[in-house]
């Protein structure tokens, strides 16, 4: 029993830094509800549209996904194929629509954006050196405003990719916290986790046995 109270110290020890991180990131990403953090309501909904007199793509194409959306009340045909590209097309003629650029992208945020804060930059990333906080490897362009929030609209499709306010960057980096994945933040399988998580569980079970054994102990000597 002393050694195995010696062991539930030293692994005490070990452990204590991992549960610290772990309890402090988990009461962190519970301190907000999940649709705050995405800034749901910062993104204006979807705009309904009439289905009559619409075209489909004139070009032959191949597509493993095809979606309607409303682009400044023109209907757009977004086109995926099966390698992940992108591309659009108008749904009244069924031309090839261009990339977006800086005005239409403009455009493009402000008739997504349902916030109050101000647009204070608008800047271009290209696919293979995407800002951080966007996790997808996208062209894109990423609008600024001036709570802290960023829009970004698909350069080739000028769809929207994603909304990240203050609180979600917050909320990734504890989240890489929480999975011991500071890089990608998304490998909840590694291997630091399952070092720690190993260590953290005997911990427990031998201060389970400790704790059994001393109860049992006491039990007797009343007797």
């Amino acid at each position: 029993m002393r050694k195995l109270a010696r062991w539930h110290i030293w692994l005490g020890w070990l452990a204590a830094v991992p549960l610290l991180i772990w309890l402090g990131s988990g009461l962190f990403m519970a301190a907000r509800p999940i649709e705050e953090v995405r800034g749901e309501a910062l993104r204006r909904a979807a705009v309904p549209m009439p289905l009559s007199g619409l075209v489909l793509p004139r070009e032959p194409v191949v597509a493993t996904k095809l979606a309607l959306v409303d682009q400044r009340g023109r209907p757009t045909w977004i086109v995926t194929d099966a390698d992940g590209a992108t591309g659009r097309y108008s749904a009244r003629d069924g031309l090839p629509l261009g990339p977006v650029g800086a005005a239409e992208a403009r455009e493009l945020v402000a008739a997504a954006w349902n916030g109050t804060a101000a647009l204070s930059a608008l800047r271009r990333f290209p696919r293979d050196a995407p800002p951080g906080d966007l996790r997808q490897s996208r062209p894109s362009w990423q609008a600024t405003f001036a709570d802290g929030a960023h829009l970004y609209i698909d350069a080739d499709s000028g769809a929207v990719l994603a909304v990240r306010t203050r609180w979600w960057r917050a909320y990734d980096l504890a989240w890489g916290l929480h999975i011991m994945d500071l890089q990608t933040r998304e490998d909840s399988s590694n291997a630091f986790l399952w070092l720690f998580g190993t260590l953290a569980l005997a911990m427990a079970l031998l201060g389970a046995a400790l704790l059994f054994r001393r109860r049992r102990t006491a039990t007797g000597r009343r007797a």
